[in-house]
């Protein structure tokens, strides 16, 4: 299934987007303040030092020198194991705020500068190899979950908009896939950055045929 997006009129946006930068992952964002987001959302309960061994990944694996959005695919990954967990034990699922995951992913070393440029034709790769068609639509063909995927949204400005907004997204979203029977998408190095870049770009992106005028 081929988004009706064409790759063309995305790519002809990259270059404005390229020479602006890639849009700030925390702006004033407090690793300190994150360090208290941690363990006000219970983070501690699994994950601590390697020397503990905790029953979640050890403290020094989540937290180190690592890309924003590299970090916000490593949290998205993260969601079914620590949902499951978390069900099990009796526990709600922590809800974190963009300015909450702001600090957090300080704390927790995200750093965009170290994220690369995002590659928008991977982009449209990653989109279509990681069956997010099957549920979600873009500009009204794929699936019928909403939103599509080419609405203009804030989530898509910065890793931390993008990482709070999956934060809250993806336990459903992990049901969902597991009830149509399409496995999870996980994310690796760069494919989340590409992936977001693509989307971004899209929003703004001009549909077949209308003329140039982008969608409103």
């Amino acid at each position: 299934m081929r988004p009706r997006v064409s790759l063309a009129a995305v790519l002809i946006g990259a270059g404005a987007w390229a020479l602006a930068g890639a849009p700030s992952s925390a702006g004033a964002a407090d690793a300190g303040a994150g360090a208290a987001v941690f363990a006000a959302k219970q983070c501690v309960r699994c994950h601590v030092p390697r020397s503990e061994q905790g029953p979640g990944p050890a403290l020094e694996e989540i937290r180190r020198p690592q890309g924003a959005m590299e970090l916000a695919g490593r949290l998205w990954n993260h969601v079914p194991a620590m949902a499951g967990m978390l069900a099990q034990r009796g526990f709600e699922w922590p809800s974190i705020s963009a300015s909450e995951m702001a600090d957090l992913m300080a704390y927790l070393q995200g750093d965009a500068l170290r994220d690369a440029r995002p590659d928008l034709y991977k982009g449209q790769v990653t989109l279509l190899r990681k069956n997010c068609l099957k549920c979600h639509s873009l500009r009204g063909e794929g699936g019928r979950v909403e939103p599509d995927l080419a609405e203009r949204r804030g989530d898509y400005e910065s890793a931390f908009a993008w990482a709070a907004a999956m934060w809250t997204h993806t336990p459903r979203m992990a049901a969902m896939a597991s009830s149509v029977g399409v496995a999870y998408p996980r994310f690796s190095g760069d494919e989340m950055g590409n992936l977001v870049g693509f989307l971004r770009e899209a929003t703004a992106a001009p549909l077949r045929g209308s003329g140039g005028a982008p969608k409103r």
